[in-house]
């Protein structure tokens, strides 16, 4: 997906991994304002420039700008990595206008890579890549690593979440210690940043690969599609009452609808 590409009528994923937040959020801005949909997943891997004790200050002197009066009616400050995209896109944009509030409608900001997007296909942005953009050298620090150093507490568990493997196999020369249940066997734990790599040994006997999510992880998604489901019914149910209210305002008007309908914009 490229700036000028055009309005493509299904939702484009987009893996923020390794991007500039500024160069990411100024080219999706354009994309959205041009109809485009676009969904971006593992948020917490956006890339800053600078390091991560210059950008704690930066975001520290940020989170100090409140009302006096009343702090909870503004400015807001998010720590989760997705919001604060969502929000830095949304300065780009005219929000508070129709065309601007339907542009930032379309856009939806995860951490991690929820399904049912893990499944299907990603894309990446050249002009936001950090290795293209960011000078060799420069320091940067990740928002997700900011993120957990002002506020959000789910960076380990979307960090580890999907990476969590335990290789169980026989020990057959036996092991001179006891593990309770498990005696017999050798349970070797791995926590990787990479979802897709496990190192198995060859020589290994009888081996068994499980691998299972983080019970937090289960947690969040099933809040996530209990809050779904109700927005679904309400949803629903006003899709219904629009349907009454139609059916009950032709029969209101009657014949009147024949010489509605002759006149067209």
């Amino acid at each position: 997906m490229v700036s000028g590409s055009g309005i493509c009528a299904r939702r484009v994923v987009v893996d923020a991994r390794h991007h500039m937040l500024g160069r990411l959020a100024s080219i999706l801005a354009k994309e959205l304002l041009n109809g485009q949909k676009v969904v971006v997943v593992r948020c917490e891997e956006i890339c800053l420039s600078g390091g991560l004790v210059r950008q704690k200050m930066k975001y520290l002197r940020f989170l100090r700008k409140r009302m006096n009066t009343k702090p909870s009616h503004g400015p807001i400050h998010f720590r989760a990595p997705a919001k604060i995209l969502w929000r830095t896109i949304r300065g780009m944009i005219p929000h508070k206008t129709k065309r601007g509030a339907a542009a930032l409608g379309r856009l939806k900001a995860y951490e991690g890579i929820p399904p049912p997007y893990d499944k299907m296909k990603r894309m990446v942005i050249p002009d936001a890549l950090k290795v293209l953009r960011l000078q060799a050298g420069h320091k940067y620090c990740l928002l997700g690593r900011l993120s957990s150093e002002v506020g959000w507490n789910h960076y380990d568990t979307i960090r580890y979440s999907s990476s969590v493997c335990i290789f169980m196999y026989m020990n057959l020369g036996g092991l001179p210690f006891n593990l309770g249940p498990l005696n017999g066997f050798r349970v070797v734990a791995e926590l990787k940043e990479s979802l897709h790599i496990y190192d198995v040994d060859l020589h290994m006997d009888h081996v068994l690969f499980v691998s299972y999510f983080v019970p937090s992880l289960q947690e969040l998604e099933k809040k996530r599609k209990e809050k779904s489901q109700v927005t679904y019914e309400r949803k629903k149910q006003l899709t219904k009452l629009r349907v009454k209210a139609e059916k009950i305002a032709e029969e209101k008007l009657g014949s009147q609808l024949d010489i509605i309908s002759s006149i067209k914009y």
